[in-house]
């Protein structure tokens, strides 16, 4: 059972968190302490993540199992293979996909028990969520995780928006064009940018794509929503669910933690 794990993803260290299993980390990024700010009181090295991982950095802390998830890049899963150490890799594109990356880790560390009940606990959630929403007018809701290029959200946010009473515009996770979503003139527009936090400027966006017309923008429907709430595929992804639906039907929902809006937008609800 691994006792020196080095997390190259938030989401992994938001897992290993939810499991209770914080104290098996030796190293993790820097990303890692915006989602669980306990870890900036430890003496944990702080490595590049799964997008530029170096070997020697690895190496350096001498872990017996390295998790790493998406993004990655070609040249950084090189560098983890040749460490010759455990490597557990992570690719979820829906829910499912985890629940199962959680059941995973979980198995890992020994606290299958406890997975089983973290994964019951969203499961619960988002399940709640859909019987609230039931039966509710389901805006389109326009969701990206990158301004250049535009970039969709995930396919697992998509089943967030499902859940919390919108309707999902756009193909999960590809590129479009500031043209084709006006196009589709979403009336619920949410920006999360992935390393951006909260720090999307809303304001400027609408300007420099010249969406003033589209509906969203004209009734007061433009939101940020923090970055590590929708883009980190682990437990953490219930405050973005919560966000969303406080984003897609506000008078029903109160404000959520890491929702934002754009500046007086925020008397300008559903009409």
């Amino acid at each position: 059972m691994p006792r020196r794990i080095v997390s190259l993803q938030p989401s992994a260290t938001a897992m290993l968190a939810a499991l209770g299993q914080l104290d098996r980390l030796v190293a993790c990024t820097k990303y890692c302490t915006d989602l669980c700010p306990e870890l900036a009181r430890r003496n944990l090295a702080i490595l590049p993540d799964s997008w530029s991982a170096n070997q020697q950095a690895i190496l350096a802390v001498r872990p017996d199992l390295v998790i790493a998830a998406v993004p990655y890049q070609a040249r950084a899963v090189v560098e983890i293979l040749q460490c010759g150490i455990r490597f557990l890799g992570l690719a979820p594109r829906t829910l499912a996909d985890i629940y199962t990356d959680l059941a995973i880790i979980a198995g890992v560390v020994g606290a299958a028990e406890r997975g089983e009940e973290k994964i019951g606990e969203m499961q619960r959630e988002i399940e709640a969520m859909r019987q609230r929403t039931r039966g509710q007018s389901r805006p389109r809701v326009f969701c990206e995780e990158w301004g250049k290029p535009l970039m969709v959200s995930q396919r697992w946010v998509a089943e967030l928006v499902e859940a919390a009473g919108g309707d999902f515009v756009g193909v999960p996770g590809s590129e479009t064009t500031p043209e084709a979503v006006l196009a589709e003139d979403p009336e619920v527009l949410v920006a999360a940018w992935c390393g951006a936090g909260d720090r999307v400027p809303l304001e400027k966006l609408i300007r420099r794509r010249h969406w003033s017309t589209m509906r969203a923008a004209q009734h007061g429907r433009v939101y940020c929503i923090r970055d590590e709430f929708l883009n980190t595929p682990a437990p953490t992804l219930v405050h973005g669910l919560r966000a969303l639906a406080a984003a897609i039907h506000p008078r029903d929902f109160p404000q959520a933690p890491g929702l934002r809006s754009m500046p007086n937008a925020a008397t300008q609800h559903e009409v």
